[in-house]
C-alpha cells in the first residue's frame, strides 16, 4: 500500500498555531489511536520547516529519553539529537517533534524551558487516555496548546476520493433551502459509503486504493483489536472484559438510550459508570446527553439520565454490528 497523505482540516489550525505563536508555545495534538495525527504532523513538518526530527517515543532508545533528565545544558541537548538523526536544526526554521509523547513524561515536562529557550518549535503527539493518566510526578507545561484530532469527517472522505465539489454545493442547496432534486439519491449513496467505510485513515486509504469492502473489514477489525489490546492496561480501574463489552453494547445500543443493564450480566451500574468513563478518556466513545431546549442555551435542559453512546467512528460502529454493503445498500 503507499504511503498516501491525505488532506485533513487540523492542517489549517496547525499552521494558524505556527503563525500566530511564534515559538511562544508548543502544540499538542490529541486524540484517539490511529486516527492520524503522527501522519499530518510529519506532513506538516515536511512543508513547512526548513528541517525537522521526529523523536518516537514509542521505539525511541533509552540514551534520547535521557537527554530530557537534565535540561541544564540545552545546547548538550540540541548537539545530541542532531547527531543521532542526522538532522541540522536551523533556529527559528525547525521544529522538533515529540510523537506519543505520553512515553517519555520527562520530554512533556520539558516543553516548558524548550520554549523558554526560542531557538525551535515543537509539536507533540499523544493518545488521550495515556496523555491524561502518564502525568505523575511531572509539571504540565502552561506553554502547552492543545488540538484534539478526530477520524475523517464526511467531506475529508469525500476529498480523498477526489471530490471537493459536493459539500460545498450541498451547502449551496442548504443555504437557499433548496431540495437537491435528482442529486439526492447519489448524495445519500455517498454518504452510505462513508458511513460503511468511516474515517480511520487506513480504511479510507484501502478503500481509495482498491474499492474492496473486505479489505476495509479487515484494516477496521485490526484497529478494534488495537484498542481492546490497550484495555488489559487500565485493570487497575476497569476489568478489561467489561470494557470490551461496554464498547460493543453501545454500537449494538446506538440507536436508542444506552442502558447501562445491558452491557452484561453480573456487572453494577458503577462498573459499567466507570467503563464509560474510561472508554470516553480515551477518545473511543462520546456520551450525548437528551435535552428538552427548545433553543439556546441546550444545556439548559439537559437530562443525564438519557443518554446515547456515539462512537468515535461510523465505520468501526457498523463493523462492530457487522453490517455490510447490501445491509445499507437502497
Amino acid at each position: 500500500m503507499s504511503n498516501r497523505v491525505f488532506k485533513r482540516k487540523i492542517y489549517d489550525k496547525i499552521l494558524q498555531w505556527k503563525e500566530e505563536s511564534r515559538g511562544q508555545s508548543a502544540l499538542m495534538i490529541q486524540g484517539a489511536r490511529r486516527i492520524g495525527k503522527s501522519t499530518i504532523v510529519e506532513e506538516f513538518a515536511r512543508n513547512e520547516y526548513a528541517s525537522h526530527i521526529i523523536i518516537d517515543f514509542n521505539k525511541v532508545s533509552p540514551q534520547v529519553k535521557s537527554l530530557f533528565d537534565d535540561l541544564m545544558d540545552l545546547d548538550f541537548i540540541f548537539l545530541q539529537l542532531q547527531a543521532i538523526y542526522n538532522v541540522v536544526l536551523q533556529e527559528r526554521k525547525s521544529v522538533i517533534i515529540f510523537d506519543e509523547v505520553q512515553k517519555c513524561p520527562n520530554a512533556r515536562q520539558a516543553i516548558k524551558y524548550l520554549v523558554k529557550d526560542g531557538r525551535y518549535d515543537y509539536i507533540e503527539t499523544g493518545s488521550l487516555i495515556s496523555i491524561k493518566q502518564n502525568t505523575k510526578g511531572i509539571t504540565i507545561p502552561s506553554e502547552e496548546e492543545r488540538l484534539d484530532m478526530y477520524p475523517m469527517d464526511f467531506e475529508e472522505f469525500r476529498w480523498a476520493l477526489g471530490d471537493t465539489t459536493s459539500i460545498p454545493l450541498i451547502k449551496t442547496f442548504f443555504d437557499r433551502r433548496m431540495p437537491l432534486g435528482a442529486a439526492h439519491r447519489t448524495k445519500q449513496r455517498d454518504l452510505r459509503l462513508y458511513m460503511l467505510v468511516g474515517g480511520m485513515p487506513e480504511a479510507v486509504k484501502t478503500w481509495v486504493e482498491f474499492h474492496d469492502y473486505v479489505r476495509c473489514q479487515e484494516v477496521q477489525d485490526d484497529i478494534v483489536v488495537t484498542y481492546e489490546d490497550d484495555f488489559p492496561k487500565y485493570k487497575k480501574n476497569v476489568d478489561p472484559v467489561l470494557l470490551r463489552q461496554t464498547l460493543r453494547s453501545a454500537a449494538v445500543q446506538i440507536t436508542k438510550k444506552f442502558v447501562y443493564s445491558k452491557v452484561g450480566p453480573g456487572y453494577k451500574t458503577v462498573e459499567v459508570q466507570k467503563a464509560v468513563e474510561l472508554l470516553t478518556l480515551a477518545g473511543i466513545l462520546h456520551p450525548v446527553t437528551h435535552t428538552d431546549a427548545n433553543g439556546l442555551p441546550l444545556g439548559s435542559e439537559r437530562d443525564e439520565s438519557y443518554q446515547k453512546m456515539l462512537l468515535l467512528d461510523p465505520g468501526l460502529m457498523l463493523r462492530l454490528l457487522n453490517m455490510s454493503l447490501g445491509d445499507i445498500s437502497e
